[in-house]
Order: C-alpha cells, then sequence, then structure tokens
C-alpha cells in the first residue's frame, strides 16, 4: 500500500492491552517515517496512553456517556474520525470499535472473531482482517497487523521510556524515605479475583520483611487499592506508597526497582517491558494470553502450572482445580468476585529469597 500519512490505532479495551500495543505503535511510526498515528481508546485508558511517545490525538469513548446520551456521543465520535485516515488499525474484535476501523480509515485492518456467526460481515466491508487468538498472547496478538502490512519485527515488548529529567520528585521521595536498592510489591488488581486474599498476603509481607531490603508497596487511588493501603502491616522494612504515586511516576518506581513481586495486572507487564525479575501471583486468568512477556527468550507461559520460572520470570499459580468447572487453571471467573485459588505465601517468598541471596553474593 501506499505509505500512509495518517493512521488511526483503535484499542477498546484495558490498560493491559493498550500498554501492549507500544511495540506496534513504535515500530510502524518508524516503517512508516514518522506519520501522524492517533489513537481511540476508552475513558478510563487514556492515562496510560498519554504516556506514549509518537502519538498525535487521542480520541476517548465513554461507556458512562453511552449510558447516558448514546447517540450523540457515537456521532461526535464517528465525525471526527470519517475518512479521515488513510490506514486504521483495530487490535479489539467488538462490533463498534470495527465500525469506527470501517469509517476512519481508507484502508482498514482488524481482528475479528473465529466464530463466523459475530464476523462473516466484517469480512465483507474491512479490507484485511485477522482472527483475535485466545490461545496466544496478547503481544503476538497486538503484532498481527504487522504481518499482514509485510513489516518484519523483533518479538519484542518495548517499554514506555519516561524522560530521566523527570525522575526527580521520584528519587527525592525515595531519599526522604532513606531508600537506594528496593522491590516493589503490588498487591492490588482492577478486579477482586485476582487479589491475592489478605491473610495470605499478610504473611507474605512478614516473609519478605525479612529479607532487610526496602519492600515498596504501590497501589493507585481506586476504591479497591485504598482498601488494601489500609491494610497493609507496619513492618520495618514494607513502605506503603499506595495512593501516593502517579501512573508516570510509577513506570519510575518499576525503573528504578530491582524486582516485581505481584498481582497479574498492567503494573506485572510495565515490569516484563523493563526486563525485570517477576514473581507473578496469577489468579483465574488466562496465562497463554495474559502472562507477563519475556524479552530474553520471546515467549509468555504456556502451559498452567503451580510453579514456572522462564527466564526472567516466575509464575506461581495455584493447582487447585476450579470450584465451578473443575478445571486447573481454567482462565475464567464465571463471574465470581474471589480470589479462590491458594498459593502458599512460603512458596513464593522461598522463590524470592534464593534469587535475593544469588544477587547479594
Amino acid at each position: 500500500m501506499k505509505k500512509p500519512k495518517k493512521i488511526l490505532l483503535i484499542i477498546q479495551r484495558s490498560n493491559g492491552d493498550v500498554f501492549l500495543s507500544a511495540s506496534l505503535i513504535n515500530i510502524i511510526y518508524e516503517y512508516f517515517e514518522s506519520p501522524k498515528i492517533d489513537l481511540l481508546v476508552n475513558d478510563d485508558t487514556i492515562c496510560i496512553a498519554r504516556l506514549f511517545s509518537n502519538i498525535n490525538k487521542i480520541h476517548d469513548f465513554s461507556y458512562k456517556k453511552k449510558q447516558n446520551n448514546q447517540l450523540r456521543q457515537e456521532i461526535n465520535l464517528v465525525m471526527k474520525i470519517f475518512k479521515k485516515y488513510d490506514l486504521s488499525i483495530n487490535l479489539t474484535a467488538s462490533d463498534r470499535s470495527v465500525i469506527y476501523s470501517i469509517l476512519a480509515g481508507r484502508v482498514s485492518i482488524s481482528a475479528i472473531e473465529n466464530d463466523n456467526r459475530k464476523s462473516w460481515w466484517k469480512k465483507l466491508f474491512l479490507n484485511y482482517f485477522y482472527l483475535y487468538d485466545s490461545s496466544k498472547h496478547i503481544l503476538l496478538n497486538n503484532l498481527e497487523p504487522l504481518r499482514i502490512l509485510n513489516i518484519k519485527h523483533q518479538r519484542l515488548q518495548q517499554a514506555i521510556n519516561i524522560p530521566v529529567k523527570e525522575y526527580a520528585a521520584v528519587e527525592r521521595k525515595l531519599k526522604i524515605n532513606s531508600i537506594d536498592k528496593f522491590i516493589i510489591f503490588h498487591p492490588s488488581a482492577q478486579y477482586n479475583y485476582k487479589i491475592y486474599p489478605k491473610g495470605l498476603r499478610d504473611e507474605l509481607l512478614n516473609f519478605l520483611n525479612s529479607l532487610e531490603i526496602p519492600i515498596i508497596v504501590t497501589g493507585g487511588d481506586a476504591k479497591i487499592d485504598l482498601k488494601i493501603k489500609e491494610e497493609i502491616p507496619s513492618l520495618s522494612n514494607i513502605y506503603n506508597f499506595i495512593g501516593e504515586t502517579s501512573l508516570k511516576d510509577y513506570f519510575i518506581l518499576s525503573k528504578l526497582a530491582l524486582a516485581y513481586i505481584g498481582m497479574d495486572t498492567l503494573n506485572m507487564h510495565i515490569a516484563a517491558s523493563q526486563n525485570k525479575r517477576i514473581f507473578a501471583i496469577f489468579g483465574p486468568s488466562n496465562i497463554r494470553m495474559w502472562s507477563p512477556w519475556s524479552n530474553t527468550l520471546m515467549k509468555s507461559a504456556q502451559i498452567n502450572k503451580p510453579s514456572q520460572t522462564y527466564g526472567n520470570i516466575t509464575i506461581f499459580q495455584s493447582s487447585l482445580p476450579c470450584i465451578v468447572c473443575g478445571l486447573i487453571g481454567c482462565g475464567n471467573n464465571h463471574n465470581r468476585n474471589e480470589f479462590n485459588y491458594v498459593i502458599e505465601p512460603k512458596e513464593i517468598f522461598n522463590e524470592v529469597e534464593l534469587w535475593y541471596k544469588s544477587l547479594c553474593q
């Protein structure tokens, strides 16, 4: 195709999906020699979208507005994007995002469902499409448009780099607390079914406290995070930063940290992009799709196991069968809202301690 000058990238899913599009954005920006790239994202992911370099403009869609005045929002958004782009790329297979892609781009590329009953009309109107594959890592799904565009690439999860000149506030906070080297512990997530229970979390924090290295507990200012903030035990080497740092600050903290310990969430993927040592605690997530990507091995986890290590990443996932369907690591929360998978704190700590001792030798 003729080299596009204006490109729209549509990512109407979660923070993790938006973040894991960084490689795609950077590759097409370089390959097409600095085109204007606009994003269309949900408004609850706009904070992560604003941290990308190489982005010209961000359009946002609000599910709250959808409830109040859906038609007006749809009309306004379509007017902003209609045939304004040489190329539109949609990374999500939902009907709405596919329609946006068709309307926005002179050439449109989109993910579609494998179910032809849902996707037959999408195949008719899209210029190019690929199947959204839930058995494949989200990074690889997001890089599929490059195959269609015949753009060669390495299967690497690129980081969002914050300029060093913006480190001052975070470094000052660390200095005030007399923190030099440290490990991040991130106990929160967007949903309760991903969060390690309080009793087990407290036990793990007591173990980690014995390492005699600062453990910085991170989290945002959402209701679920602030509840956890109140529950964190007061221990000599535990520093509770929940609600005290911005998303940009977190990127800096993660960059400065020795390792990440915590939940399957955006913060885990940030650490993976920075090639940090990771100890990830998984609930019932699809591990093939959402496990941390290892840039050193250029792969993710492929099977469910109680504990597994690949490259710089260790994952803990319960060996207990799902209480709903009976499968181990089924990848489905079945509309339940609790973390019902037992992972022993001592098992997590043993792996962390082994790594830390080898680091200190």
